[in-house]
């Protein structure tokens, strides 16, 4: 099953199809970078990006460095 999640960005809404049990944590991700009722800027869309990528990038150098530990 799928979950329709909407956002208004540059005065349009886009629409993404997400899998149920992603949805909820997807929604929670969302209401911390958007304006869920409103509309959001370009601007807004690339910090948020740019946020989120920062976060996988920090959760990557914490796994190689747990990987590397139990390396030894």
């Amino acid at each position: 099953m799928s979950k329709k999640i909407g956002l208004h960005i540059g005065g349009r809404r886009f629409d993404v199809d997400v899998e149920d049990d992603f949805a909820p944590f997807l929604e929670e991700e969302m209401v911390k970078d958007f304006n869920k009722k409103g509309n959001n800027d370009l601007k807004k869309m690339l910090h948020a990006y740019v946020k989120k990528t920062h976060e996988l990038f920090l959760q990557e150098k914490e796994i190689e460095r747990i990987l590397k530990k139990t390396e030894l």
